[in-house]
């Protein structure tokens, strides 16, 4: 039981000195917390137990956006015998301190794992057939918290505890309770860049840098600092970048605003940043090019024909831009092409439907220019239905710049050298 004691006072002192320090930056919503919660224990292995009433108060502290810290006590005044052996209404007594690791600890649902030591004290004949009344050792577990309100939250917990001792299994908790915040200093933290807190200010409970009533009348979620999970905060897309907080993909060229902006150092607003006519997702995505160095852009055309309802038949008046295209091929025997079909969505729009209709339209432009003399071997067809919107999808009335076939030509130039195509 010493060993145990000074285990846990050791673990105690370091994340105390850990706490102190991180509290000096985090103050700005209540830290403390204190959770009580009920449910059961359970015993593996030779133990002479098999379960019990287990309830449970802890005491924490939010360390950081991600990291908590919290202690309690725990007690079983009830904990019943697994076969005719003598052992029944037994009482265990815990003590435990846990790290906590929060994957988004201003969501609404935030999970999160522990770990850390505890502690047990029982009667006896609870541990090890009597042989001892104490054992400690670590403890793993997982939970979830689902947030209220800033002060209220519901919880639910389970825990493993391994005690040192070899011929003893583990000892299972779960438990479910609530959580109520308080304490704070009425201070902003360091991220959202502010002094003191002054009475009366609006509240922004995500810490995103727009407050809720903001937030509200935007759309996002006050409780999530990314809304729309693209890796940029909500604050930081409305006031540095100008970016929309609920399109993951501002300028719909197929990348993510966040790595737009701290991978790729693209422009978010901007669908082609380096202007060599091709979208900075494609580029990344497809082509493997630099999306910011015009220079190694594939050839592209884009071709807007318009098919009649529900068939593959390309019209004349379409003739001339493909065989533009077949003429860039056949010039160029190195060059190979892959033809693209993309649909446009609205409200009733079926996904497989128009994944189908998009792939057998992008086959006919193939057909097409296999009969006007382009080797089938140089060329590849593939549809996209309406996942790569070229712009915002009208669900109402339609878009029909989404609606397109694309074509792209590797080994025959960039876009600047299409003109010399242009003629037979």
């Amino acid at each position: 039981m010493k060993k145990s004691v000074f285990a846990m006072a050791g673990l105690v002192m370091g994340l105390t000195g850990v706490t102190s320090v991180c509290a000096n930056e985090l103050a700005d919503a209540p830290r403390w917390y204190v959770s009580p919660g009920v449910g059961m224990m359970f015993f593996e292995g030779n133990q002479p137990t098999d379960e019990g009433l287990n309830m449970v108060l802890r005491l924490g502290y939010d360390i950081s956006d991600h990291w908590s810290t919290e202690g309690g006590v725990s007690w079983a005044p009830n904990v019943s015998g697994n076969g005719d052996n003598g052992v029944d209404n037994q009482k265990v007594n815990g003590l435990f301190m846990d790290g906590m690791y929060h994957f988004n600890r201003f969501n609404r649902l935030d999970p999160y794992v522990t770990a850390g030591v505890g502690s047990f004290h029982a009667d006896d004949r609870v541990f090890n057939s009597g042989e001892d009344s104490n054992v400690y050792g670590p403890r793993v577990g997982a939970g979830v918290m689902y947030h209220l309100t800033d002060n209220w939250s519901l919880r639910a917990d389970g825990h493993a505890f391994a005690p040192l001792e070899a011929d003893m299994s583990f000892i299972y908790t779960a438990d479910a309770g609530v959580v109520y915040r308080f304490g704070g200093s009425g201070k902003q933290s360091s991220d959202m860049g502010t002094a003191a807190l002054a009475v009366g200010l609006p509240k922004d409970s995500d810490g995103d840098g727009l407050t809720d009533e903001e937030e509200a009348k935007l759309g996002t979620d006050p409780f999530n600092k990314d809304t729309d999970g693209d890796g940029l905060t909500d604050g930081d897309e409305v006031n540095v970048y100008k970016t929309n907080p609920l399109n993951p993909d501002t300028d719909f060229d197929g990348l993510k605003d966040g790595p737009e902006v701290f991978t790729y150092k693209t422009n978010p607003l901007d669908r082609d940043t380096d202007k060599g006519g091709v979208a900075d997702g494609h580029e990344v995505i497809e082509d493997h090019t630099n999306p910011l160095d015009p220079s190694d852009d594939l050839m592209l055309f884009e071709v807007y024909i318009q098919f009649d309802y529900d068939t593959t038949v390309i019209k004349p008046e379409y003739f001339k831009e493909i065989d533009q295209v077949s003429r860039v091929l056949m010039r160029n025997p190195q060059a190979t092409a892959v033809i693209e079909g993309h649909a446009d969505r609205r409200t009733r729009s079926s996904e497989k439907y128009n994944q189908d209709l998009s792939e057998r339209r992008a086959q006919a432009v193939l057909s097409y220019m296999v009969g006007k003399g382009v080797t089938s071997g140089k060329l590849s067809a593939i549809g996209y239905g309406y996942s790569r919107p070229k712009v915002q999808p009208d669900l109402v009335n339609g878009n029909p710049e989404n609606r397109r076939v694309e074509i792209y030509i590797r080994g025959a130039g960039t876009n600047a050298d299409k003109a010399k195509y242009t003629n037979p």
